[in-house]
C-alpha cells in the first residue's frame, strides 16, 4: 500500500514531541526531519490550522495541540475494559494452566468482572459478579495499595475486617503494612487469607492517567506452591498487566504540554 509522503511527514513531526521535547523550534524540527525549513513550515501550518500543533507566541516554538487531547479522550472513552483485557486473560490462562481473574473496585469491595478457566485449573471458587473483600484477597490489595493516602483513609473508614480464614488480616495496621509491601514489590498475594487452600497472586492494571482501574490475578493451590512457582506467576501476570495497561494508554507520553 502506497504511503502519502506529506501525511507521513506530519505524523513524524507529532512523534518528535515527548517529555523531553515539549516545545521545539522550527529549525530543530527541520534538522531532525532532514527537510528544508519551508517544507516543515508548511506542514506545521497545516497541523496548526487543525489544532494538532500550536505555536507559542512569545518564543515561536511549537507544541502539541489540544485536538490530540480531544481525540485521545474519544479513544479512551470507547475502550471497554473486559474487551481490552480478554485476549491477555486467555493467553495468561493458557500459559499458566490456571484460572485468571479481572477485578475492579466497587465501593469497599472488589468485584469479578471476568475470568478465564483453564481445563487443568484446580481453583473454581470464583464467578463473574462475585464480590471479594479487599483486606483478604490479592486482587483487593492490588486495587487499593496505590491509592492516595486520603482515598485509602476513606476506604478504611468503617471498614469491616471480616475473618475469612485463620490467615486473614483483621486490623487496619496489619493491612496498611501489607499494602506497603505490595507497593515495594509491585504485586499482592493472598496466602490462604480469603479461601482455605488457595494461593493467589495479583497485579494492578493502570489507565492513561496512571490510576489503578483493575487488578489481574492467578490462583492455585497453596499446598504445592514454591518460590519458583511464585516468580513464574508474577512474571506472567506482569506481562499481561503491562500489556492491558498499555492498551488503556498507560505509559504513553502526555499529549498536552505542561
Amino acid at each position: 500500500m502506497p504511503i502519502i509522503q506529506s501525511v507521513d511527514r506530519a505524523m513524524h513531526i507529532l512523534d518528535l514531541f515527548d517529555d523531553y521535547n515539549k516545545e521545539i523550534k522550527l529549525i530543530e524540527i527541520a534538522e531532525r526531519m532532514e527537510l528544508h525549513k519551508s517544507t516543515v513550515h508548511s506542514l506545521l501550518k497545516t497541523l496548526q490550522k487543525h489544532h494538532y500543533i500550536e505555536q507559542n507566541s512569545e518564543n515561536g516554538k511549537y507544541t502539541l495541540g489540544m485536538k490530540l487531547f480531544e481525540r485521545g479522550n474519544y479513544v479512551i472513552q470507547s475502550l471497554d475494559l473486559r474487551t481490552v483485557a480478554k485476549e491477555d486473560l486467555v493467553n495468561l490462562s493458557k500459559e499458566t494452566g490456571r484460572t485468571v481473574h479481572l477485578v475492579i473496585l466497587d465501593g469497599k469491595e472488589g468485584i469479578y468482572i471476568d475470568k478465564v478457566e483453564n481445563s487443568n485449573a484446580t481453583i473454581f471458587y470464583s464467578r463473574i459478579g462475585r464480590r471479594v473483600p479487599l483486606h483478604s484477597s490479592g486482587v483487593g490489595k492490588a486495587l487499593i495499595a496505590f491509592k492516595k493516602a486520603n482515598e485509602l483513609e476513606s476506604i478504611m473508614k468503617g471498614y469491616e475486617f471480616t475473618k475469612q480464614t485463620t490467615q486473614t488480616l483483621t486490623d487496619k495496621k496489619s493491612l496498611l503494612k501489607e499494602l506497603e509491601n505490595v507497593r515495594k514489590q509491585g504485586f499482592a498475594i493472598d496466602n490462604e487469607e480469603n479461601e482455605p487452600g488457595v494461593y493467589c497472586v495479583a497485579l494492578p492494571i493502570k489507565d492513561h492517567n496512571g490510576q489503578v482501574v483493575a487488578a489481574i490475578s492467578s490462583s492455585t493451590t497453596a499446598s504445592h506452591i514454591t518460590q519458583e512457582d511464585i516468580k513464574n506467576i508474577v512474571d506472567s501476570l506482569k506481562k499481561a498487566a503491562d500489556n492491558i495497561s498499555k492498551k488503556l494508554g498507560f505509559g504513553f507520553r502526555d499529549i498536552v504540554s505542561e
